[in-house]
């Protein structure tokens, strides 16, 4: 007796497991597929998940499901996170993606040399932010130094300007303005981390010279030496001068000045003030954070980009004044 029931138990066991095969493949097919993003919140078990899955017509049945994850013993391993879920898709292929929480994501870059602002206008014609919020947040450096021990560098109540790290980002569907820029500032601590313990000085200035040469030159090498430009004419407290920060006071996004913009009045100015600004113009990437950290020495004083990009350099005013009536007329 006791033999033939195992035996039944056996039978019904296979033919539950047959039933979902059927099922998993053929039945749950639909020729109207709909792909939406399903939520699956922290505390929901299983019975819960294949209801809500039913509910949004994801699944054809619940049991199925149900039956599927106690067959496969993952009844318990559901990951809480927003999928992209298909209609179409078979119950498991619904379940492994949400017992290995592949969660449904979004990719953005960051392109090198965009300031804050250009960030929070391509995030928001993403929809992956409210653009208020994110201008707000990043806005104020201090919201983020309770996570990151790198921006006690930066001064009280300054934006995070400089560090919103350029690079291509994954991030979950449903994250909020202050999860993603802790994912930024998490990458720009990663990739920056090596430099930032070998260098001895204020990091926060390095960061500023670094936007700068973001926006001024192109290559590598021509970075280098505008870095040791820049440092010389510290030394030898001369203005910079530099187009760029005339251009992030006015939020034109053209490297041409007039005169008169030169005497505007603000900390950014390096026309009106000696010395660095008050901080970074934009988000530099990799090769200017290093440029800045590794300026190469030359003869030269003044530089110049031509309409295609490329950088003339000179010695004196006399050669710059020369360059600028030959490129720039």
């Amino acid at each position: 007796m006791r033999t033939s029931n195992r035996y039944i138990v056996l039978v019904i066991f296979l033919l539950i497991v047959f039933s979902l095969f059927i099922y998993n493949f053929y039945y749950s097919k639909d020729d109207l597929c709909q792909e939406e993003v399903f939520v699956v919140s922290r505390g929901d078990n299983f019975l819960q998940v294949s209801e809500k899955l039913h509910q949004r017509k994801l699944i054809k049945s619940p049991i199925y499901f149900q039956a599927y994850l106690l067959i496969t013993g993952n009844h318990r391993n559901l990951k809480a996170g927003s999928y992209l879920i298909n209609s179409c898709s078979s119950i498991a292929e619904i379940s492994q993606k949400i017992i290995q929480g592949k969660i449904a994501q979004k990719r953005f870059t960051i392109i090198e040399g965009w300031n804050t602002t250009q960030i929070a206008e391509y995030l928001s014609e993403l929809d992956l932010i409210d653009y208020d919020k994110f201008v707000n947040l990043s806005g104020n450096s201090d919201n983020f130094k309770e996570y990151f021990d790198f921006i006690k560098d930066i001064p009280e109540k300054s934006s995070l300007e400089g560090y919103l790290f350029p690079d291509t980002y994954f991030i979950p569907l449903d994250a909020t303005e202050e999860e993603i820029i802790k994912i930024v500032l998490s990458n720009f601590e990663l990739k920056t981390k090596e430099r930032r313990d070998e260098y001895q000085g204020s990091f926060f200035d390095i960061i500023i010279v670094a936007s700068l040469i973001e926006k001024e030159v192109q290559s590598y090498q021509d970075k280098g030496i505008v870095s040791g430009i820049i440092q010389k004419r510290m030394e030898i407290g001369m203005p910079l001068q530099i187009d760029a920060t005339i251009s992030y006071i006015t939020g034109k996004r053209t490297t041409r000045i007039s005169i008169s913009e030169t005497q505007i009045d603000s900390p950014y100015n390096t026309y009106r003030y000696k010395g660095l600004p008050i901080g970074p113009i934009a988000n530099p990437g990799i090769e200017s954070i290093k440029a800045a950290l590794e300026p190469i020495e030359s003869d030269y004083l003044f530089y110049l980009s031509k309409p295609d990009g490329e950088t003339v350099f000179s010695r004196n005013l006399e050669e710059h004044n020369i360059a600028k009536n030959r490129y720039l007329r």
